[in-house]
């Protein structure tokens, strides 16, 4: 199958699993989502959706959030894990929100990688989710299934998110890296793998990932 054919299968695919697609977290307006991915790294969706509802009760914009001290932020997001850096950026960021932006989240990767504990990948969900900007953030979820589908070389996550901008329609780009985190958890785990439930990489996957999990099921 020639790599435009393996798009299409993977978009036609896709999009037959998802036609509505869910937001992995939940929020209501871009602050709280740009709050929500921050706190999301190196945690789950599931536990952070457990611990804003918590934090937005006490600070859902960031006037009241810097009226909370960086401690007090602490103590809420605690159990979703590296509290003392995201409590620090998320007090810090709703200062410069308030000093720079009018108290608004701005709507340039430049802008949102300048605040403090945003990275490129936080900057384009809130982006591409908040604000319907095209953009493809790459999480190991995304990264994981362009290698095994055998789209991109796997040598890190700015190669892997080039080489999907490159080959997907931008239109798409939006739905498109959800539909593949969804279908990642669900279909394509980097523990527990049934290839046989895995009709995409059964189909079109990469040989030495075919050949690799054969092998070990033998």
């Amino acid at each position: 199958m020639k790599k435009l054919d393996k798009v299409q299968f993977i978009i036609n695919s896709l999009r037959e699993l998802y036609p509505t697609i869910p937001i992995p977290l939940e929020h209501k307006d871009p602050y709280t989502l740009l709050i929500a991915v921050l706190m999301s790294a190196q945690s789950t969706d599931v536990r952070v959706n457990q611990i804003t509802p918590l934090l937005f009760a006490r600070a859902d914009n960031p006037y009241d959030m810097i009226k909370m001290s960086i401690e007090e932020i602490r103590e809420i997001i605690k159990p979703v894990g590296l509290s003392p850096m995201k409590s620090k950026g998320i007090h810090g960021l709703s200062h410069i929100l308030i000093d720079k932006h009018n108290g608004q989240v701005p709507k340039t990767y430049k802008d949102l990688e300048e605040l403090p504990a945003v990275g490129h990948k936080t900057a384009a969900v809130v982006l591409s989710q908040a604000f319907g900007i095209p953009a493809f953030p790459v999480d190991t979820h995304i990264h994981r299934l362009m290698y095994r589908w055998n789209l991109t070389n796997g040598k890190n996550v700015v190669q892997t998110e080039k080489d999907a901008k490159r080959l997907f329609p931008k239109e798409l780009w939006n739905d498109l890296h959800l539909q593949i985190i969804w279908y990642g958890r669900e279909y394509s785990p980097a523990r527990g793998w049934n290839l046989d439930k895995d009709i995409i990489t059964k189909t079109i996957g990469r040989k030495s990932v075919l050949d690799d999990y054969y092998k070990k099921k033998k």
